[in-house]
């Protein structure tokens, strides 16, 4: 198989994965994207193939050692057994975009690996910037994710996509006219008259610049890219966290905020009625305290087939200072500390999570991973802007993601009036 050959299968998998996803197929795009997926590791298996066999044509440099050993007293005998080392392509780009980072130079083979990997990703995109930024290694970009997600458990729980460009998913609203009914043997049956929606994820720029002395830059390799998935994971996870909560979506022309992807607790406020938000509010003149009803209300507005994988999301106040001091009618605690199940506690059967990306006083008890997507337009890339009189350098790190409520009845939210 051919690179030609290779993108032509490629390009054909990922039309009918779009295809799929505008239709709300999405356990049958989820087994294309397996076998795009198998087809990229088919392809590195290929790539590395011809490395290796090039790497061997080029081996021409042979150094004569024989008959010109030196005898050194007291010294062992040892057999030398030389074998064919594999180049990993990953490990080897990791190891030369770090360097990169760091202004250090390229080894020969390093600098191929690099050159070939930042072509493709800048062919693939259109940048404007003066620095063309250089594609973030895949385990680092894991790390990144890894460490933004431990912080906000929405963020992690949400379905996430990696479509390139701008992606629609069609969804089935409701039916207006012609639901199953019951009919005697004279009535014709009732056309069905459906309403669609649509998810449309466009995307929104995300960047974030990290200043570095050059003395710190001095760092070993191994230690800087720790240092690097550490800071864009915690400077990155706050901005993604909070924006899949609070996040205000695209501005309209009176708006002055920049577009962002839009929260759960946005998305259902905004709802006529906000039919899925639930008020309460103890200091108000005539107290309305958050109670075991308000919850099993709440609880009440999640469509039936949400339920099996839903969860509680608040930040760390609301729980211990609302949620765990709940009780029922017998004085019974509802909230059970239980660090064991991915969370710190339980409720009516469900995971608490602490998440800082939910605003004070508010809860979201809803199932992300089945009504809200999450998707990459643009892989993250990091640009670097040396300041010499300073002796710094920037590093900008840049992606392009969006996100949105698939449907509100997997969702509802508890939240402080004003």
């Amino acid at each position: 198989m051919n690179k030609e050959k290779y993108l032509e299968m490629r390009n054909a998998l990922l039309k009918e994965i779009e295809g799929l996803i505008a239709e709300g197929k999405i356990d049958e795009s989820n087994a294309k994207m397996k076998e795009v997926e198998a087809l990229d590791n088919k392809w590195e298996e290929i790539k590395l193939a011809n490395a290796n066999m090039n790497a061997l044509k080029d081996k021409t440099k042979v150094t004569d050692i024989e008959n010109k050993s030196v005898e050194v007293k007291g010294g062992k005998e040892v057999d030398i057994l030389v074998k064919d080392v594999k180049v990993d392509e990953t490990k080897v780009y990791e190891a030369a975009w770090a360097k990169v980072m760091m202004g250090r130079k390229l080894e020969d083979n390093e600098k191929v690996i690099f050159d070939k990997v930042n072509a493709e990703f800048n062919n693939a995109y259109t940048h404007t910037t003066e620095n063309t930024p250089t594609l973030i290694p895949q385990t680092v970009v894991a790390g990144i994710w890894k460490r933004a997600e431990e912080m906000y458990p929405l963020l992690a729980d949400v379905k996430k996509y990696n479509v390139k460009g701008t992606l629609v998913i069609n969804r089935h609203d409701s039916i207006a006219e012609g639901d199953a009914a019951w009919y005697d043997e004279d009535t014709a049956t009732a056309d069905e008259k459906n309403i669609f929606g649509q998810l449309t994820l466009s995307g929104c720029e995300l960047a974030k610049a990290i200043t570095v002395s050059w003395k710190l830059r001095a760092m070993a390799v191994e230690d800087f890219i720790p240092f690097i998935k550490n800071e864009l994971g915690e400077r990155v996870g706050v901005a993604l966290g909070t924006a899949i909560a609070q996040g205000k979506g695209k501005p309209g022309e009176s708006d002055t905020f920049k577009p962002e992807p839009l929260g759960v607790e946005t998305a259902l406020n905004a709802e006529s009625n906000t039919p899925q938000v639930v008020t309460y509010n103890p200091t108000a003149a005539t107290p309305d305290p958050l109670t075991y009803a308000k919850i099993t209300e709440a609880i009440g507005k999640i469509h039936s087939s949400y339920l099996a994988g839903c969860a509680i999301y608040a930040n760390n106040a609301t729980i211990w200072n609302q949620l765990a001091n709940l009780v029922d009618d017998n004085k019974r605690p509802l909230f059970i500390p239980d660090v064991t199940s991915g969370g710190v506690g339980r409720m009516f059967g469900m995971v608490v999570k602490a998440d800082a990306g939910v605003s004070a006083d508010s809860i979201i008890i809803g199932n992300p991973g089945k009504s809200y997507i999450l998707n990459t337009n643009e892989p993250m890339s990091l640009a670097t802007e040396e300041h010499v009189k300073a002796r710094t350098v920037d590093y900008a790190a840049y992606t392009i993601v969006d996100g949105g409520v698939l449907d509100t009845k997997a969702f509802a939210l508890l939240k402080k009036s004003a």
